[in-house]
This record gives structure tokens, sequence and C-alpha cells, in this order.
């Protein structure tokens, strides 16, 4: 959906106010301290441009199945995460699951120091993300749901789920969760950045996310860890959400599917806070939003560019959110990722493009 001008005017106002003001306005008890615009520009300075995909393994339907211990799967990981040095990414957008690490803290935090040095070998920093608003309500150990044929992102699983985020009753174990992976990681400079809450608010929520994504910011502040905290503004008719979210944030993070000049429209917008920007969500070809014409933008602004998909596999994400294909054929064109399960890229000129623009010589 296009941005319209009155929108547009509140997120500049939205941005340009103090971090103070704008935490109190929204009732929050956050402890610790936000870090400054100076601060956060020191930290992006010290990164190159920042290019990279949001990462599941094509193996795994949805985060439970990528980070439980029967399903973790580090050849897969190995292999993938080879093409995304091949092509230059040096960030992965990665989500984690607290169901996965209730049923074994301690074998959960193993795997995801493995995933750490997977990719650190690969010369990838991902981003970890904790929460989520998205898809299928309840969250369940154990084997997960078979694709369904031809439906975007069948299986993909909230975090804690819906209405367990609503419910005060589970921040205890939550808090537990947060603090337990942010304390054993907190001075780990294989970790680019702690992606708090995604997209807060979704799956018709709305404001009754607000006290969870509070009391994240909260936990994590009272961690204090070296890495930036962030949680990404998706919706821009969600005023109170989107104040605290950028009040809070050490470095401004963003979803955009949109077209070229509302895309860059919301980077001038955004860029009044003074912060560094990283999208971390972008690219659906079939809404125009395209390596071709989005990520020389993103270079050019200087903003980082992190796209949703990366290989072709059980999330189905080659098929667009609200356009399933009952009988399982490829889409005309495909929605997300980047490559084919064995490594082929969907498109070729889309990878020299990324390559030429991470500095690398087209294959």
């Amino acid at each position: 959906m296009k941005i319209q001008t009155a929108c547009l005017f509140l997120l500049l106002m939205m941005v340009g106010a103090s971090a103070q003001v704008t935490r109190r306005a929204a009732g929050a008890t956050v402890t610790g301290v936000v870090w400054s615009a100076e601060k956060a520009n020191d930290w992006y300075s010290r990164h190159k441009w920042l290019t990279g995909a949001n990462y599941i393994t094509s193996t795994a339907i949805n985060q439970l199945e990528m980070w439980q211990a029967e399903t973790f799967d580090p050849v897969t990981i190995d292999r993938e995460l080879g093409w995304a040095e091949g092509i230059g990414f040096n960030t992965l957008r990665v989500f984690l699951h607290s169901v996965a690490w209730s049923e074994d803290p301690a074998g959960f935090k193993k795997r995801m120091d493995q995933f750490l040095t997977i990719a650190d070998k690969h010369h990838i920093q991902p981003l970890f993300v904790f929460f989520d608003d998205c898809w299928n309500k309840t969250p369940k150990a154990g084997p997960q749901p078979a694709p369904k044929t031809g439906v975007h992102n069948s299986g993909w699983v909230q975090d804690p789920g819906q209405p367990a985020s609503a419910d005060p009753a589970n921040f205890p174990a939550l808090e537990k969760y947060v603090k337990d992976v942010l304390g054993y990681f907190a001075h780990d400079k294989r970790i680019l950045l702690w992606d708090l809450y995604n997209e807060p608010g979704n799956s018709d929520k709305g404001e009754t996310s607000l006290p969870l994504l509070m009391k994240v910011f909260e936990w994590a502040r009272s961690v204090n860890p070296d890495q930036p905290l962030s949680a990404g503004l998706w919706d821009w008719g969600f005023e109170k959400l989107n104040a605290f979210q950028v009040a809070n944030s050490d470095v401004i993070t963003y979803h955009d599917y949109e077209e070229l000049p509302w895309h860059l429209r919301v980077i001038e917008m955004l860029k009044a806070n003074g912060k560094p920007l990283i999208c971390t969500e972008y690219m659906a070809r079939t809404r125009n939003s395209r390596f071709s014409t989005i990520l020389p933008m993103l270079k050019k602004e200087n903003v980082g560019a992190i796209n949703w998909g990366f290989v072709a596999g059980k999330t189905n994400t080659i098929y667009a959110w609200d356009t399933p294909m009952a009988d399982g054929s490829q889409p005309v064109e495909w929605f997300h990722d980047i490559f084919h399960p064995d490594g082929t890229p969907y498109r070729q000129d889309e990878v020299n493009l990324i390559r030429k623009l991470n500095g690398m010589k087209a294959d």
C-alpha cells in the first residue's frame, strides 16, 4: 500500500521527536541506554555496506524446523551460506524461536554457536530475530507440517503465538529465553544486531503487541549487549508501536515492499532521525520491488539491504502472499528467492547485479 501524504507527515514528526519524549508518551519502562545517533553512526561506519537476505534453510518449513535438534541441518547451512558468500552477501537475517529454546536451552545455544561458526567461515555476520507476529498462530514442538502445495509460507509460525503474545502470564518464561540467549552471545563479535520483534501488530494484533514489545526491549536493555538493538517499522498506521520502535531502536530498521519512488520517500523521511537505516525486508518481484530498481537505490542512499528469500525450498516463497497455486506449478515470475535448491540462480542478471554492487566480478 502506498503511503499517503498525511502518513508521511506523521512519520516525519515521529522520527524527528526525541527518544526520551517518545518513550514517555508510549508509557515505557525500558532500562539501559538507547544508542545516540553518534554512537549508531560510528558503529555503522565500521561495516561495509550491509547486503544480505532473510535466511532459512531450504530444508525447513519454519524457524522451529530450522532450530530443533532433530532437524538442524548444518550441511545445508554450510552449502547455502557458501552461495551467499559467492554473491558478496555479508549479513543474513535469521529468525529464532522460543519453543526450540524451551525444549533444550543448552542445545539451542550450541546450535546457534554452530551456525555462527559456519557464517563466520563465509564472512557473514548475521542478525537474529526473537519474536514474530506473522503467519500461523500456534507453534508446537516436534515434527512440523508438510508444505501446502503452492502456498506461500504455509508452515511459518508466530513466536510466541496468538493469543499467547498478549498474555502477561507468558512473559516470565519469555524473559528467561531472551536474557539467556542475549546473555550468552552479548559480546560475540560474529553477531551484527538483535532484531527483537518482527512486525509487531501483524495478524490483526494491532496495539495488543505493545506490552510484549516494551518488555523485550526492557529485558534486552538489562543485558546490555555489545550489539545494537532494533525492531523494524513495517506498518505506518501503527502510531504507538512505531513511536516506541523508533525511540528505542539503536539503529532504525524497516520493511518496504513498495516500488522505487515510494520506498525512496520512506528513506527520506526516516533519515530525519539521524541514525543509520537498514531495510530488513524488501524485494517482491510481482509488486515491482526488484533487485534491479531497489538495490542500487539502497546502495546510493547507504541503506543496508536485506531482501526476503534466498533459496527456494519448503517455505514456498516463490509464490506470492495472496496468490496460491493449487497445482504447485511454477509461477510466471517468482515472488521471492534468489537460488534454486541446487544453487543455480533464478535469474543470472540479478545475481550479476548483486555481485557488481557488492564489488565483485559477475560470473
